[in-house]
Protein backbone atom coordinates (compact mmCIF):
# COMPACT_ATOMS: atom_id res chain seq x y z
CA UNK A 1 0.00 0.00 0.00
CA UNK A 2 1.21 3.82 -0.75
CA UNK A 3 1.69 6.08 2.46
CA UNK A 4 0.45 9.15 2.88
CA UNK A 5 2.79 11.62 1.42
CA UNK A 6 4.56 9.09 -0.67
CA UNK A 7 4.93 10.70 -3.38
CA UNK A 8 6.01 14.89 -3.89
CA UNK A 9 5.70 16.61 -7.08
CA UNK A 10 7.46 20.20 -7.60
CA UNK A 11 6.66 22.44 -10.34
CA UNK A 12 5.06 25.41 -12.90
CA UNK A 13 1.19 25.29 -11.24
CA UNK A 14 -0.53 26.74 -14.58
CA UNK A 15 -4.25 26.89 -15.32
CA UNK A 16 -4.99 25.42 -18.82
CA UNK A 17 -7.07 28.11 -21.05
CA UNK A 18 -8.21 25.48 -24.00
CA UNK A 19 -9.84 25.65 -27.16
CA UNK A 20 -10.00 24.29 -30.26
CA UNK A 21 -8.76 26.55 -32.86
CA UNK A 22 -7.48 26.34 -36.91
CA UNK A 23 -4.05 26.12 -38.84
CA UNK A 24 -4.67 29.96 -39.33
CA UNK A 25 -4.67 30.62 -35.71
CA UNK A 26 -1.26 28.86 -35.58
CA UNK A 27 -0.15 30.45 -38.47
CA UNK A 28 -0.93 34.21 -36.70
CA UNK A 29 0.79 33.30 -33.60
CA UNK A 30 3.76 31.51 -35.37
CA UNK A 31 3.00 28.00 -32.98
CA UNK A 32 3.52 24.44 -34.10
CA UNK A 33 1.71 21.48 -33.10
CA UNK A 34 3.12 18.79 -30.66
CA UNK A 35 5.77 21.57 -29.16
CA UNK A 36 5.30 23.29 -25.93
CA UNK A 37 7.32 27.08 -25.66
CA UNK A 38 6.99 29.84 -22.89
CA UNK A 39 5.16 33.06 -24.46
CA UNK A 40 7.05 35.90 -25.95
CA UNK A 41 5.38 39.34 -26.29
CA UNK A 42 3.95 38.13 -29.67
CA UNK A 43 2.01 35.62 -27.99
CA UNK A 44 0.55 37.75 -25.05
CA UNK A 45 -2.93 38.66 -27.19
CA UNK A 46 -3.36 35.34 -27.72
CA UNK A 47 -4.72 34.53 -24.12
CA UNK A 48 -7.66 36.78 -24.82
CA UNK A 49 -8.62 35.74 -28.19
CA UNK A 50 -8.60 31.96 -26.92
CA UNK A 51 -10.71 33.22 -23.74
CA UNK A 52 -13.18 35.07 -25.81
CA UNK A 53 -13.98 31.56 -28.26
CA UNK A 54 -17.32 29.90 -27.96
CA UNK A 55 -15.54 26.45 -26.85
CA UNK A 56 -13.11 27.88 -24.19
CA UNK A 57 -12.26 25.29 -21.15
CA UNK A 58 -10.49 26.53 -17.88
CA UNK A 59 -8.66 23.90 -16.46
CA UNK A 60 -5.97 23.22 -13.64
CA UNK A 61 -2.90 22.06 -15.19
CA UNK A 62 0.95 22.67 -15.50
CA UNK A 63 2.69 19.31 -16.17
CA UNK A 64 4.28 18.07 -12.79
CA UNK A 65 0.34 19.04 -11.06
CA UNK A 66 -1.04 17.32 -13.87
CA UNK A 67 1.57 13.84 -13.21
CA UNK A 68 0.40 13.83 -9.27
CA UNK A 69 -3.21 14.41 -9.88
CA UNK A 70 -3.29 11.80 -12.20
CA UNK A 71 -0.93 9.36 -9.69
CA UNK A 72 -3.38 10.63 -6.79
CA UNK A 73 -6.89 9.48 -9.03
CA UNK A 74 -4.65 5.93 -9.57
CA UNK A 75 -3.91 5.44 -6.31
CA UNK A 76 -7.19 6.21 -4.57
CA UNK A 77 -5.53 7.29 -1.10
CA UNK A 78 -6.33 10.02 -0.30
CA UNK A 79 -3.32 12.60 0.89
CA UNK A 80 -0.32 10.02 -0.80
CA UNK A 81 0.55 12.93 -3.30
CA UNK A 82 1.83 16.14 -2.24
CA UNK A 83 2.41 19.41 -4.96
CA UNK A 84 4.90 22.22 -4.50
CA UNK A 85 4.81 25.64 -6.51
CA UNK A 86 4.00 29.28 -6.90
CA UNK A 87 0.57 30.79 -7.85
CA UNK A 88 -0.88 34.11 -7.26
CA UNK A 89 -3.39 35.60 -4.79
CA UNK A 90 -6.07 35.67 -7.38
CA UNK A 91 -9.39 34.23 -8.84
CA UNK A 92 -7.19 31.69 -11.04
CA UNK A 93 -5.24 31.00 -7.72
CA UNK A 94 -8.57 29.94 -5.73
CA UNK A 95 -9.52 27.84 -8.35
CA UNK A 96 -6.41 26.15 -8.66
CA UNK A 97 -6.13 25.37 -4.70
CA UNK A 98 -10.08 24.36 -4.86
CA UNK A 99 -8.96 21.88 -8.07
CA UNK A 100 -6.09 20.42 -6.77
CA UNK A 101 -7.64 20.03 -2.85
CA UNK A 102 -10.66 17.94 -4.67
CA UNK A 103 -8.56 15.49 -6.77
CA UNK A 104 -7.05 14.76 -3.00
CA UNK A 105 -3.50 16.23 -3.21
CA UNK A 106 -1.93 17.68 -0.19
CA UNK A 107 -0.73 21.39 -1.99
CA UNK A 108 1.56 23.73 -0.20
CA UNK A 109 1.49 26.61 -2.80
CA UNK A 110 4.04 29.83 -2.39
CA UNK A 111 1.25 32.64 -3.00
CA UNK A 112 2.74 35.77 -4.61
CA UNK A 113 0.96 38.86 -3.88
CA UNK A 114 2.20 41.01 -6.81
CA UNK A 115 1.84 38.40 -9.82
CA UNK A 116 -1.08 36.77 -11.31
CA UNK A 117 -1.43 33.06 -11.21
CA UNK A 118 0.11 31.56 -14.56
CA UNK A 119 -1.47 30.15 -17.50
CA UNK A 120 -0.80 27.89 -20.27
CA UNK A 121 -2.72 28.66 -24.09
CA UNK A 122 -3.84 25.34 -25.25
CA UNK A 123 -4.34 25.37 -28.90
CA UNK A 124 -6.14 22.54 -30.36
CA UNK A 125 -6.03 21.50 -33.81
CA UNK A 126 -7.50 17.96 -35.09
CA UNK A 127 -6.83 16.20 -31.53
CA UNK A 128 -3.11 17.48 -31.65
CA UNK A 129 -2.05 20.46 -28.94
CA UNK A 130 0.04 23.16 -29.27
CA UNK A 131 1.58 24.77 -25.21
CA UNK A 132 2.22 28.58 -24.63
CA UNK A 133 3.42 29.10 -21.19
CA UNK A 134 2.98 32.36 -19.75
CA UNK A 135 4.83 30.93 -16.41
CA UNK A 136 3.45 34.75 -14.17
CA UNK A 137 3.44 33.91 -10.86
CA UNK A 138 4.62 30.56 -11.21
CA UNK A 139 8.24 31.99 -12.05
CA UNK A 140 8.44 33.58 -8.87
CA UNK A 141 9.01 30.51 -6.73
CA UNK A 142 11.79 30.53 -4.25
CA UNK A 143 14.17 27.92 -2.52
CA UNK A 144 13.18 30.00 0.63
CA UNK A 145 9.61 28.37 0.52
CA UNK A 146 10.65 25.00 0.31
CA UNK A 147 13.20 25.66 3.08
CA UNK A 148 10.26 26.47 5.28
CA UNK A 149 9.79 23.67 7.72
CA UNK A 150 6.38 23.34 6.85
CA UNK A 151 6.94 22.51 3.20
CA UNK A 152 10.14 20.69 3.65
CA UNK A 153 8.24 18.42 5.50
CA UNK A 154 6.97 17.59 2.92
CA UNK A 155 9.98 16.42 1.30
CA UNK A 156 11.02 14.63 3.88
CA UNK A 157 8.18 12.49 4.09
CA UNK A 158 8.11 11.62 0.74
CA UNK A 159 9.29 8.16 -0.84
CA UNK A 160 9.74 9.27 -4.81
CA UNK A 161 9.54 12.78 -5.92
CA UNK A 162 9.23 13.95 -9.25
CA UNK A 163 9.79 17.19 -10.92
CA UNK A 164 9.19 18.17 -15.04
CA UNK A 165 12.05 19.79 -16.94
CA UNK A 166 10.01 22.96 -17.16
CA UNK A 167 10.81 23.99 -13.47
CA UNK A 168 14.63 23.52 -14.17
CA UNK A 169 13.53 27.59 -15.74
CA UNK A 170 12.47 28.54 -12.81
CA UNK A 171 13.88 27.24 -9.54
CA UNK A 172 16.73 25.43 -10.56
CA UNK A 173 18.38 25.69 -6.93
CA UNK A 174 14.96 23.90 -5.41
CA UNK A 175 15.73 21.08 -7.50
CA UNK A 176 19.11 21.08 -6.45
CA UNK A 177 17.94 20.99 -2.74
CA UNK A 178 15.46 17.98 -3.19
CA UNK A 179 17.81 15.99 -5.71
CA UNK A 180 20.50 15.58 -2.72
CA UNK A 181 18.10 15.33 -0.23
CA UNK A 182 16.53 12.27 -2.35
CA UNK A 183 20.28 10.58 -3.19
CA UNK A 184 21.50 11.09 0.54
CA UNK A 185 18.49 9.60 1.79
CA UNK A 186 18.11 6.28 -0.87
CA UNK A 187 14.90 8.08 -2.17
CA UNK A 188 13.92 7.92 -5.92
CA UNK A 189 14.20 10.94 -7.47
CA UNK A 190 12.16 11.16 -10.91
CA UNK A 191 12.89 14.27 -13.46
CA UNK A 192 10.92 14.57 -17.77
CA UNK A 193 13.22 15.76 -20.34
CA UNK A 194 9.72 18.15 -20.91
CA UNK A 195 10.28 20.26 -23.68
CA UNK A 196 12.78 20.96 -26.69
CA UNK A 197 13.73 23.87 -25.49
CA UNK A 198 14.90 22.65 -22.02
CA UNK A 199 16.92 20.16 -23.68
CA UNK A 200 18.21 23.53 -26.03
CA UNK A 201 18.51 26.40 -24.11
CA UNK A 202 18.55 24.94 -20.37
CA UNK A 203 21.16 22.14 -21.35
CA UNK A 204 23.70 23.58 -18.33
CA UNK A 205 21.08 23.59 -15.13
CA UNK A 206 19.65 20.16 -16.89
CA UNK A 207 23.02 18.62 -16.77
CA UNK A 208 23.81 19.87 -13.07
CA UNK A 209 20.31 17.74 -12.07
CA UNK A 210 20.68 14.70 -14.37
CA UNK A 211 23.28 13.01 -12.14
CA UNK A 212 20.50 12.64 -9.07
CA UNK A 213 17.76 11.30 -11.62
CA UNK A 214 16.67 7.91 -11.37
CA UNK A 215 13.91 7.81 -13.56
CA UNK A 216 14.63 10.62 -16.83
CA UNK A 217 11.14 10.59 -18.71
CA UNK A 218 10.32 12.22 -22.08
CA UNK A 219 9.07 11.61 -25.67
CA UNK A 220 10.46 10.83 -29.18
CA UNK A 221 11.34 14.29 -29.92
CA UNK A 222 12.60 15.82 -26.56
CA UNK A 223 14.73 12.20 -26.83
CA UNK A 224 15.85 13.33 -30.53
CA UNK A 225 16.80 16.81 -29.30
CA UNK A 226 18.74 16.05 -26.45
CA UNK A 227 20.61 13.85 -28.73
CA UNK A 228 21.63 16.48 -30.90
CA UNK A 229 22.51 18.74 -27.74
CA UNK A 230 24.64 16.61 -26.71
CA UNK A 231 26.52 15.83 -29.78
CA UNK A 232 25.53 11.99 -30.13
CA UNK A 233 24.67 12.20 -34.05
CA UNK A 234 22.37 9.64 -33.82
CA UNK A 235 18.14 9.44 -33.92
CA UNK A 236 17.85 6.36 -32.91
CA UNK A 237 15.42 6.46 -30.16
CA UNK A 238 16.40 3.26 -28.37
CA UNK A 239 19.94 3.94 -28.96
CA UNK A 240 19.29 7.57 -27.15
CA UNK A 241 17.73 5.90 -24.00
CA UNK A 242 20.08 3.60 -23.39
CA UNK A 243 22.46 6.60 -23.43
CA UNK A 244 20.41 8.67 -21.38
CA UNK A 245 20.53 5.75 -18.86
CA UNK A 246 24.25 5.18 -18.97
CA UNK A 247 25.25 8.82 -18.00
CA UNK A 248 26.95 9.59 -14.92
CA UNK A 249 25.08 9.24 -11.52
CA UNK A 250 25.78 11.01 -8.26
CA UNK A 251 24.52 8.30 -6.01
CA UNK A 252 24.92 4.13 -6.84
CA UNK A 253 21.67 3.49 -4.92
CA UNK A 254 19.79 3.15 -8.05
CA UNK A 255 20.23 2.54 -11.10
CA UNK A 256 19.22 5.25 -13.99
CA UNK A 257 16.09 3.89 -16.27
CA UNK A 258 15.23 6.07 -19.16
CA UNK A 259 11.69 5.99 -20.27
CA UNK A 260 10.39 7.39 -23.48
CA UNK A 261 7.15 7.57 -25.44
CA UNK A 262 6.70 8.02 -28.64
CA UNK A 263 2.83 8.77 -28.91
CA UNK A 264 1.26 5.45 -31.02
CA UNK A 265 4.32 3.66 -31.33
CA UNK A 266 5.96 1.25 -28.35
CA UNK A 267 7.39 2.33 -25.14
CA UNK A 268 11.10 2.56 -24.92
CA UNK A 269 12.42 1.44 -21.21
CA UNK A 270 16.20 1.52 -20.73
CA UNK A 271 18.18 -0.06 -18.32
CA UNK A 272 21.35 -1.98 -17.68
CA UNK A 273 22.37 -0.80 -20.97
CA UNK A 274 19.43 -3.22 -22.46
CA UNK A 275 16.10 -1.84 -24.06
CA UNK A 276 12.75 -3.20 -23.90
CA UNK A 277 9.45 -1.92 -26.03
CA UNK A 278 6.15 -2.05 -24.40
CA UNK A 279 3.30 -1.45 -27.39
CA UNK A 280 0.53 0.89 -26.08
CA UNK A 281 -3.55 0.26 -26.54
CA UNK A 282 -3.84 1.92 -29.76
CA UNK A 283 -6.80 4.31 -30.00
CA UNK A 284 -9.20 5.20 -32.94
CA UNK A 285 -8.75 8.71 -34.13
CA UNK A 286 -12.75 9.28 -33.81
CA UNK A 287 -11.93 8.58 -30.29
CA UNK A 288 -9.31 11.34 -29.68
CA UNK A 289 -10.17 14.51 -28.23
CA UNK A 290 -6.83 16.26 -27.33
CA UNK A 291 -3.47 15.12 -26.46
CA UNK A 292 -2.94 17.88 -23.82
CA UNK A 293 -1.74 16.27 -20.59
CA UNK A 294 -0.90 12.68 -22.25
CA UNK A 295 2.43 12.59 -21.44
CA UNK A 296 2.18 13.96 -18.15
CA UNK A 297 -0.76 11.20 -17.71
CA UNK A 298 1.51 8.59 -18.46
CA UNK A 299 4.24 9.56 -15.86
CA UNK A 300 1.40 9.70 -13.11
CA UNK A 301 -0.13 6.21 -13.72
CA UNK A 302 3.68 4.66 -13.82
CA UNK A 303 4.50 6.69 -10.89
CA UNK A 304 1.13 5.12 -8.91
CA UNK A 305 2.27 1.74 -9.64
CA UNK A 306 6.18 2.90 -8.78
CA UNK A 307 5.37 3.69 -5.21
CA UNK A 308 3.87 0.67 -4.68
CA UNK A 309 6.88 -0.89 -5.90
CA UNK A 310 5.50 -2.94 -8.83
CA UNK A 311 7.73 -4.34 -11.96
CA UNK A 312 8.40 -2.14 -14.33
CA UNK A 313 5.92 -4.09 -17.34
CA UNK A 314 2.94 -2.79 -14.52
CA UNK A 315 4.16 0.56 -14.28
CA UNK A 316 4.45 1.31 -18.70
CA UNK A 317 1.02 -0.84 -18.55
CA UNK A 318 -0.43 1.97 -15.52
CA UNK A 319 0.96 4.66 -17.83
CA UNK A 320 -0.42 3.85 -21.05
CA UNK A 321 -3.52 3.32 -19.51
CA UNK A 322 -3.82 6.73 -17.51
CA UNK A 323 -2.55 8.69 -21.33
CA UNK A 324 -5.40 6.42 -22.71
CA UNK A 325 -7.92 7.42 -20.53
CA UNK A 326 -6.98 11.44 -21.03
CA UNK A 327 -6.59 11.29 -24.51
CA UNK A 328 -10.49 10.95 -24.26
CA UNK A 329 -11.44 13.79 -22.33
CA UNK A 330 -10.54 17.83 -22.71
CA UNK A 331 -7.34 18.64 -20.89
CA UNK A 332 -5.98 16.83 -18.67
CA UNK A 333 -9.15 15.60 -16.49
CA UNK A 334 -10.48 11.80 -15.85
CA UNK A 335 -13.68 10.19 -14.93
CA UNK A 336 -14.62 9.85 -10.81
CA UNK A 337 -12.38 5.97 -10.06
CA UNK A 338 -9.70 4.56 -12.34
CA UNK A 339 -10.71 1.12 -13.77
CA UNK A 340 -7.04 -0.30 -13.73
CA UNK A 341 -6.55 -3.71 -12.61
Amino acid sequence: MASEGILLGMGNPLLDISAVVDEQFLKKYDIKLNNAILAEDKHLPMYDELASKQNVEYIAGGATQNTIKVAQWMLQIPGATGYIGSIGKDKFGEEMKKNSKSAGVNVHYYEDESTPTGTCAVCVVGGERSLIANLSAANCYKSDHLKQPENWSLVEKAKYIYIAGFFLTVSPESIQLVAAHAAANNKVFAMNLSAPFICEFFKDVQEQALPYVDYVFGNETEARTFSKVHGWETENVEEIAVRISQLPKASGTHKRITVITQGADPVVVAEDGKVKLFPVVLLPKEKLVDTNGAGDAFVGGFLSQLVQEKPIEDCVRAGCYAANVIIQRSGCTYPEKPDFS
